[in-house]
């Protein structure tokens, strides 16, 4: 099913190379603008496949190597679907030595998702974090920009069912 979402979005997006030309025009095809493309492609489609990726090297006469280079070093890229919301699990130490690895355990059991995916349904993207600068609220956990404190496995099913 997955694989059948990846190759209609593959096939829209080669539809959609006037647009991602229009895109780079607007930062007159820089190299030194790459990374601001990049963002605003990204927030057009969501993610940053390599269809999209072949199409600015190309236009740009930029190498595909230097590109998922960029991409790949910067975390807020990504070259996958993301989800309509996004869990960060805090793994600093305080959160970590509070409980946060029973949080995650507990979120792939819920969610029936692995660290770095989506769910089937495109609902949650989930990730850790090294810190979110809540050590004192430990564990803590991030949706979106929303950090929610002391959360533990009891807490979790209320605190999601807050996302659609």
């Amino acid at each position: 099913m997955l694989a059948e979402k990846h190759q209609t979005c593959s096939k829209n997006l080669l539809m959609n190379q006037q647009d991602v030309n229009s895109v780079i025009d607007l930062f007159d095809c820089n190299k030194s603008n790459l990374i601001q493309i990049l963002h605003q492609l990204q927030n057009v489609y969501g993610f940053l496949p390599m269809e999209i990726l072949m199409q600015v090297s190309k236009r740009m006469n930029i190498p595909i190597s230097e590109i998922t280079g960029v991409v790949s070093f910067y975390s807020f890229f990504s070259t996958e679907p993301q989800g309509r919301h996004t869990i960060r699990v805090c793994l600093g130490t305080a959160c970590y030595v509070r409980g946060g690895k029973k949080v995650i355990e507990k979120i792939k059991e819920l969610l029936q998702v692995e660290l770095g995916g989506t769910t089937e349904d495109q609902r949650f993207t989930f990730e850790i974090a090294r810190c979110i600068g809540a050590c004192g609220l430990a564990p803590a956990v991030m949706i979106d920009n929303e950090v929610y404190r002391q959360v533990n496995s009891n807490k979790l099913k209320s605190i999601l069912a807050k996302y659609e």
